[in-house]
């Protein structure tokens, strides 16, 4: 299965205060960590979703810059969708560091033709460690269009279209999905 991948680096950082991708984790920045985790996926392309141009740019990422104006994450994985040529997008946040490439490469397993996965914790989806089949990309360019930019009626949406299937997460796994918000975070 032909598979792109694409690291969303957008979000404003409201409470971290600074861009989080420049973040030093464990001795790299987060951007690093997370490139190449997708690095070690082989996918096809990699795409690198920014609100504008970053100096930290890899020579080897294709940039998406996120059109005006921005609707947080929906903005960024619709351009990817948009722009990629493969089956699926695996999409993955800058700011979930404690997600492994190995969880990657399961998400990647269980991804069929014309469906993706969306992993669940209680019931609630987590869309930015996630894979979208490319056949998704109409529901996310007219979710642009609407009034309400949060993922969470998109991937409903796309489950009662047979686009997505769910993965239940459990146990020490959900660790993956933890985010970064504040500098507290990263203790």
């Amino acid at each position: 299965m032909r598979m792109s991948a694409v690291l969303l680096a957008g979000g404003e950082s409201r409470r971290m205060g600074r861009d989080k991708a420049t973040l030093d984790w464990r001795g790299w920045p987060l951007w690093e960590w997370q490139i190449e985790k997708l690095r070690a996926l082989r996918p096809e392309k990699i795409l690198l979703s920014a609100r504008s141009d970053v100096p930290w740019r890899p020579v080897d990422v294709e940039v998406l810059l996120d059109p005006p104006p921005s609707r947080g994450p929906l903005t960024g994985l619709a351009a990817a969708l948009a722009s990629i040529e493969t089956d699926h997008l695996l999409a993955l946040a800058v700011d979930m560091p404690f997600m492994t490439t190995e969880h990657l490469r399961l998400l990647c397993s269980l991804a069929t033709e014309g469906m993706g996965v969306i992993p669940t914790i209680d019931g609630n989806a987590e869309p930015l460690g996630a894979i979208y089949p490319r056949g998704a990309r109409g529901v996310f360019q007219k979710a642009l269009q609407g009034d309400n930019f949060s993922l969470q009626p998109i991937v409903r949406k796309l489950v009662a279209l047979n686009m997505l299937r769910e993965m239940p997460v459990a146990g020490p796994a959900r660790e993956f999905y933890k985010n970064i918000n504040e500098a507290r975070d990263i203790d």
